[in-house]
């Protein structure tokens, strides 16, 4: 069985499940998903990137969307677990309130993890600068780690 922890940060549409699904053909894969949302310290970037992207009604919402409890954040990982696990895959998560990157490393070991999967909205600002989740994560975990835009349906 390969062994992929999956980092988002929204819930999983029918077309990441999808994605992430068959990346391996018909190999069974297991997934340890990590969910931290995007909180009230990366509205500024948000912002940034909404507006690198053409989506400039985005940002004059973007102050009313980040207002996503920890009830919301379960609920889409729960969401998430429930998608997979319905495409045949074994999946458990947990919610990262705190120091994603050094959870991940931790899960990673954990589960001898075959690779990382950082599912998540495009962040131009921190990819340019190289502080996005996946950028850092290849410097931390000794798997390889593939970066993937979710899915904005």
């Amino acid at each position: 069985m390969f062994k992929t922890v999956l980092m988002i940060e929204k819930a999983l549409s029918d077309a990441d499940v999808e994605l992430v699904t068959t990346l391996h053909s018909d190999e069974e894969v297991s997934f340890v998903v990590l969910m931290q949302p995007r909180g009230k310290q990366d509205e500024l970037l948000r912002a940034l990137d909404d507006v690198a992207l053409g989506h400039l009604d985005k940002v004059r919402h973007e102050h009313d969307e980040s207002e996503t409890g920890p009830t919301l954040a379960t609920e889409s990982l729960e969401h998430s677990l429930r998608h997979l696990r319905s495409a045949g895959a074994e999946a458990v998560g947990e919610l990262v309130e705190e120091k994603p990157l050094e959870r991940l490393r931790a899960v990673v070991e954990e589960h001898q993890a075959d690779e990382v999967v950082v599912l998540t909205s495009p962040h131009f600002v921190e990819e340019f600068f190289h502080r996005d989740w996946a950028s850092q994560a290849r410097h931390k975990v000794g798997v390889p780690v593939l970066r993937l835009f979710a899915s904005d349906s």
